[in-house]
């Protein structure tokens, strides 16, 4: 995989930009003691190509004789570093224009700007991590809820891969036997060694199964699920909102439409990160300012996981609320029946006809009934509470790959149980191995690889 140079000395801000009491310039590569002997005067007057590794000195970084911060500098030389590559870190203040100032400088010395992900893809490509422990990285930055982490952790921690690698290596000694049978063909494999083939792919198979078998409930907590609030104007959708994240964050009045754009905030939902968004009223109207809100409105609900369907308990169905029915109708929804405090003059015969069941009862306000909703929508979605102490798969990529493998394993077992041709079985253990390969990353394009660390960002 040379589509990247890895000779190049890459360099990037590591930490976020903004005030902050510490900001990290992050360099990879051969060069990276040569740059910073140019640019770092250490308070011991010491050169940087003399530092140990895993080591850090105090001093400044200096432009010419003046200078531009007062620093730490990390030094780690290969092969004991993130990208088994050297590595300086530079600690500089947390300010805006003292890290451009200090990565400019790298630059101009013979360093080039990272792109997103380089310094975890030269982890990979050098072999330190395998493709489930790089993108591992990538869940735990983007980790919303504890238990999402906690998942993340296990896999960059090589839980997933360990699991893989077993099964890889079992495929690989099936076949080298399988092989060296075809290379004789007046060999044939014995019944009884054959009846321990048998049970080792179904094995295999069941294992990957197994790995399957929570892989929605995987997903769903690196992905999180995405959840609209939808109603008329002034039935209390912000509330709502409020009421779900805990904490006032959106704006409540008693002014119908307050709300005019989409206000979007994550809810630990069980461990499912549930991101909500409260939208405009979906009303009819001829002012501008709201069509543009009912429209972001309509597009909040095109793209959702779920909809909450906001109505007031304190009044009869309009209809606006009538039309909101007609435009969840195909998508997976919970009504919701708020301002119960204010009370019932709902008709629920009137709802009813909309196949409306078991609604859930609110005073967003007063808090009740709140948690009621959010085990409604957690039960849509999580089947059953799952053991995080085990491997667990969380993204399509992978969970393609290893139920194309089980597929690939049963035909194998159906033909090797009929005493098909052996070259078939063989056929189908090496298409189980492939795509097992894929997902730690022995087999896999050019595409798939920038694919997975464009989602980086840049400094990791």
């Amino acid at each position: 995989m040379d589509y990247y140079k890895l000779d190049d000395t890459i360099v990037a801000i590591s930490t976020s930009l903004g005030k902050s009491g510490i900001g990290i310039v992050r360099m990879s590569g051969a060069g990276v003691l040569k740059i910073v002997d140019q640019i770092f005067s250490s308070k011991k007057g010491e050169s940087s190509l003399s530092f140990q590794s895993h080591t850090i000195h105090y001093g400044f970084i200096t432009e010419d004789i003046d200078v531009v911060d007062e620093v730490l500098l990390s030094v780690m030389r290969a092969p004991r570093t993130y990208t088994k590559q050297d590595i300086v870190e530079i600690n500089c203040h947390g300010g805006i224009v003292a890290l451009r100032k200090v990565l400019n400088l790298c630059v101009q010395k013979g360093a080039r700007l990272a792109n997103p992900g380089e310094f975890t893809l030269r982890a990979y490509l050098n072999g330190r991590i395998d493709l489930t422990q790089a993108e591992a990285v990538l869940n735990i930055i983007d980790a919303k809820t504890e238990e999402s982490l906690k998942v993340a952790s296990r896999q960059l921690s090589g839980g997933l891969s360990d699991v893989l690698n077993g099964l890889r290596e079992k495929l690989i000694e099936i076949i080298s036997e399988f092989e060296a049978v075809l290379d004789f063909p007046e060999e044939e494999i014995e019944l009884s060694r054959k009846k321990i083939i048998l049970n080792k792919l179904k094995n295999i198979s069941d294992e990957l199964k197994n790995l399957l078998k929570h892989s929605k409930e995987g997903r769903l907590m690196q992905e999180g699920i995405k959840g609209v609030i939808a109603g008329r104007p002034n039935v209390g959708k912000s509330s709502l909102m409020n009421a779900l994240l805990g904490h006032d964050r959106v704006i409540v009045t008693s002014t119908p439409g307050t709300t005019r754009d989409v206000v979007e905030e994550v809810i630990d939902l069980g461990g499912i990160p549930l991101r909500i968004a409260d939208t405009a009223g979906i009303i009819e109207t001829k002012d501008l300012i709201e069509q543009e809100g009912v429209m972001r409105a309509k597009k909040e609900i095109e793209i959702a996981d779920i909809v909450i369907v906001v109505l007031d308990a304190s009044s009869s169905l309009n209809k606006d609320d009538e039309f909101l029915f007609q435009q969840v109708k195909n998508k997976e929804h919970i009504v919701c029946i708020n301002k119960i405090d204010l009370g019932i003059n709902l008709n629920f015969k009137d709802i009813k006809k909309y196949g409306v069941k078991n609604p859930v009862q609110t005073s967003a306000i007063k808090r009740l009934g709140v948690e009621e909703l959010k085990e409604k929508i957690y039960n849509l979605f999580m089947d059953e509470k799952i053991d995080l102490s085990t491997p667990i798969v969380t993204n399509l990529r992978h969970q393609e790959a290893a139920s194309n493998a089980s597929v690939a394993l049963d035909a194998a077992v159906k033909n090797l149980t009929q005493s098909l041709y052996l070259e078939l079985v063989t056929q189908d253990v090496k298409t189980a191995l492939v795509e097992i390969s894929k997902i730690l990353g022995k087999e896999v394009t050019e595409d798939i690889i920038n694919s997975i660390f464009s989602r980086f960002c840049i400094g990791k």
